[in-house]
């Protein structure tokens, strides 16, 4: 049995009857959240999705981070396939009562991940070339996009994003009820097929162990691409990583 199986009281569902078919680990996280009204995000989000609030307001989260053992069940890693740094743009949704996370972007530096993801999950991946490096203590992340619209432009805007980040303090678990719980403890995410079609699947891993972080974020170009504008400094969470399992998709609407 995958070690992510270990515990199972923590999540808001059940684990899926079938078979889990991908494995992956996520690694490194900077978890960087600003507030954004829930009505500034309906044209982003199918209307079959409930946009889930907390404290009286929705959020955006930025994630950079590095994946790893990224593998369809039951195939050893690939050198050069299975690892790559990723930069993820989300917001937090809702369907039948089950919370998940909506992507509004997902930039990878593998190819052939970007194109995967978008052939048989749906997701709006673009490539892009990306740094992910320890620094000391912590870690500094750069993305810059380049999409084939982007290279057949002679002047293509710049849709790049900094962060410099550590953790601080001592590691600890999301508690029932608190917005670390809203922001990181979501166990499936949505997505729509270019015919309208309205997918979930399905993930487990462990809970997230989580720290209080400190950095500095630029985020602003690639918020700007989805038409957002945050203020203020986000509220910062690190993580060291969890292992994941994926479930197929499941076709919730046509």
């Amino acid at each position: 049995m995958h070690e992510s199986f270990a515990r199972v009281d923590h999540r808001p569902w059940e684990i899926p009857s079938g078979p889990w078919t991908w494995r992956q680990s996520w690694k490194e996280l900077l978890f960087a959240h600003w507030p954004v009204p829930a009505a500034s995000l309906r044209s982003l989000v199918p209307e079959e999705l409930t946009i889930q609030e907390y404290d009286g307001t929705s959020w955006v989260g930025v994630v950079p981070f590095r994946m790893t053992g990224v593998m369809r069940r039951p195939f050893p890693d690939l050198p050069g396939v299975s690892a790559f740094p990723e930069l993820n743009v989300r917001l937090y949704v809702e369907y039948e009562g089950k919370p998940g996370v909506w992507f509004l972007s997902l930039d990878a530096s593998s190819r052939l991940a970007v194109w995967g993801a978008k052939t048989f999950f749906h997701l709006p991946y673009h490539h892009a070339r990306i740094t992910h490096q320890p620094t000391g203590q912590g870690f500094a992340f750069h993305s810059d996009r380049l999409d084939d619209v982007r290279r057949h432009n002679d002047n293509p805007p710049s849709i790049c994003f900094d962060a410099t980040y550590q953790p601080v303090g001592s590691s600890f678990e999301a508690a029932p009820g608190t917005l670390e719980e809203f922001l990181v403890e979501r166990y499936c995410l949505y997505a729509q097929s270019k015919r309208g079609e309205l997918y979930r699947a399905h993930v487990h891993h462990l809970p997230w162990p989580l720290f209080r972080a400190e950095g500095e974020v630029r985020a602003e170009a690639l918020l700007a691409t989805h038409g957002l504008q945050v203020e203020g400094d986000p509220v910062l969470h690190y993580s060291p990583g969890v292992n994941v399992v994926v479930w197929p998709l499941e076709r919730l609407s046509h």
